[in-house]
């Protein structure tokens, strides 16, 4: 009899987007006539911009030639997407080498598949309210999870704790759910920290795109020290709209090594085991998101859910509610009124108000009394929705 993975049946049973559109269905049912405004899903709305279109058309004719044809692509990557996320980050000041790329199919995948590197035996900290894949990938390997709350106390960004410590720490800024970002001495502060332990940071930037201010980092390698010792993943979901193209990049300097071994080389090894690369034609398309009328175009849709946040934030000024994110974040990150409970919030802006949000304790228990909004809708349905919000007052 084959033995399986019993690690899955210590998964928690995960209701919170299942209860949502349970909970939605039954009030369209009931309610056909009303128009819902839909600010959960962390989904964008605006197309791919006309320069990622033209390359990805131009990559579709390649193919229907036989000189200009390509088959299996590198497993890590193609050279000229490598290189111009490499020259990208120089142009931030972070001096990367195209070997240090890996082009992946998203961040999402990359964030489990990354896993193999460590071994099971190896801890995991994961910061709450966190993203639930962090969790539930770890829980699947069987690894033990050390849980770091946060709160407002510390703006939803917790520091180092010399009393808790881990092999793998999950960094994700700007953070999903909460929207909160690190400052370049906060971070600066974990990387020093796993630095000393021998740790490896996981830093999630999917989105980083979203950040303004040029006082925080948009990739921890802005910090000294971080090609010691951490992974950074990113995605062109939220940055120009591949959450249907999926697309992203994993950087692993070549300096990063424990036990005496390579994580790059590693990396490579399990890419050239386990993939057969990326799409010629969405890597195509990827490399058009950093040519110069690339990024104009992604900065304009940008801008658009940058707005919508603006939009939520001066409602929840008025009404006095505390929240975090929003201003560098396509998150925002709300205190419940009255001491509501979130899935009561959630309940009474659906029914109330026909808004559709995400209850935070869904992200952890840490959550508990708190709400997030996504700014990835249109912005007349974000105007109508932040005028019934002031209604909550």
């Amino acid at each position: 009899m084959v033995k399986l993975n019993e690690h899955y049946s210590e998964l928690k049973d995960s209701y919170l987007f299942y209860n949502i559109s349970q909970k939605v269905k039954a009030y369209q049912e009931k309610n056909p006539d009303k128009k819902l405004y839909r600010m959960g899903i962390g989904d964008v709305s605006l197309p791919l911009c006309d320069a990622v279109i033209k390359a990805l058309h131009s990559a579709v004719d390649d193919q229907s030639a036989k000189e200009s044809f390509h088959g299996y692509m590198p497993e890590c990557g193609s050279p000229f997407l490598r290189e111009t996320i490499a020259d990208f980050y120089y142009t931030r000041g972070v001096k990367l080498s195209a070997e240090d790329v890996f082009v992946s199919s998203g961040a999402s995948d990359e964030l489990g598949d990354i896993l193999d590197l460590f071994d099971r035996s190896s801890s995991a900290l994961v910061i709450e309210p966190a993203y639930p894949a962090y969790l539930d990938a770890n829980v699947m390997a069987g690894r033990k999870i050390v849980h770091l709350p946060s709160g407002i106390d510390n703006g939803f960004l917790p520091l180092p704790d010399e009393k808790v410590k881990a092999d793998i720490l999950y960094i994700c800024s700007p953070n999903n759910p909460t929207g909160a970002v690190f400052d370049r001495e906060k971070l600066q502060k974990w990387v020093d920290f796993a630095n000393a332990n021998g740790s490896v940071i996981l830093f999630d930037a999917a989105y980083e795109a979203f950040i303004d201010d040029p006082k925080l980092p948009r990739s921890i390698y802005e910090m000294d020290g971080a090609e010691t010792c951490a992974i950074e993943i990113c995605s062109l979901s939220k940055t120009a709209g591949f959450t249907g193209t999926r697309l992203g990049y994993t950087v692993i300097p070549r300096t990063l090594t424990r036990n005496g071994m390579s994580l790059n080389s590693m990396w490579v090894r399990n890419r050239t085991t386990k993939t057969n690369g990326v799409s010629y034609i969405i890597q195509r398309g990827g490399a058009a998101v950093f040519t110069p009328e690339g990024q104009n175009g992604i900065k304009e849709n940008i801008r658009y859910y940058k707005n919508n946040a603006r939009i939520l934030m001066d409602s929840i000024d008025k009404i006095g509610l505390w929240y975090t994110g929003g201003k560098n974040s396509p998150y925002i990150w709300m205190k419940t009124p009255s001491g509501m409970k979130s899935w009561e919030l959630f309940d009474l802006l659906l029914n109330d108000y026909q808004i559709i949000g995400t209850p935070g304790v869904g992200f952890g228990e840490c959550g508990e009394g708190f709400f997030r909004f996504s700014t990835f809708g249109s912005t007349e349905d974000t105007e109508e929705a932040a005028k019934r919000l002031l209604k909550l007052r």
